[in-house]
């Protein structure tokens, strides 16, 4: 890339580089080197807007968080409309499965990083917390119009739906084999919960 020509949206170009490079390395493959010749740009770039490899990790984890909150937030509202399992499977699909797996492997790897997630978004929304969070709130709204069991308990079930979530994105992030398998993952673990007419 020729000095002094500007790349419209590196950021975004540098974070999809940072994600290929940990489903395909691992978060100890995130060097500045790897993830530029991976975005196909020079490695001052990244120096020339982050401080250190620290900031443009918190950056990036940021950015994703704020991504993966503002998406599950929708989900409460949709209580009552279509089906429980087809508005959780909504929700869990709605990221890209290699979006998940990436940042969830980076925040293991840095646990630093949540805190300063949190710093800048608020508490649970570091990684998939905020999804559980929106997957227990919706599960308590549909049980208040009795979409869901009274029985059930919406904590342990969005828990669940989360962890397993969570297992599968780390061992298959290929699309859409991933995104069947949550979706049956998410119809086995409502089946008991939702009452029959708004479970299928």
């Amino acid at each position: 890339m020729p000095r002094g020509v500007a790349i419209p949206e590196l950021r975004q170009q540098l974070f999809s580089a940072t994600e290929r490079v940990i489903v395909r390395d691992g978060p100890g493959g995130l060097t500045g080197r790897a993830l530029t010749r991976e975005a196909g740009v020079a490695t001052g770039l990244l120096y020339a807007h982050f401080a250190d490899m620290d900031d443009f990790l918190a950056a990036y984890a940021v950015d994703r968080a704020f991504q993966i909150s503002a998406a599950a937030a929708a989900l409460p509202g949709r209580a009552g409309t279509r089906t429980v399992a087809a508005n959780l499977t909504g929700a869990l699909t709605s990221t890209p499965p290699a979006t998940l797996a990436a940042l969830a492997r980076l925040m293991a790897a840095r646990p630093g990083l949540t805190g300063r997630v949190r710093a800048v978004l608020g508490d649970r929304t570091a990684g998939l917390e905020a999804v559980e969070s929106a997957a227990a709130a919706y599960l308590e709204a549909e049980q208040r119009l009795g979409r869901v069991r009274a029985a059930a308990d919406p904590g342990s079930l969005a828990l669940a739906l989360v962890g397993a979530v969570h297992h599968l994105v780390l061992s298959d992030t290929a699309e859409p084999a991933a995104r069947a398998r949550i979706g049956r993952l998410v119809a086995a673990l409502t089946a008991d919960a939702a009452t029959p007419e708004h479970h299928r």
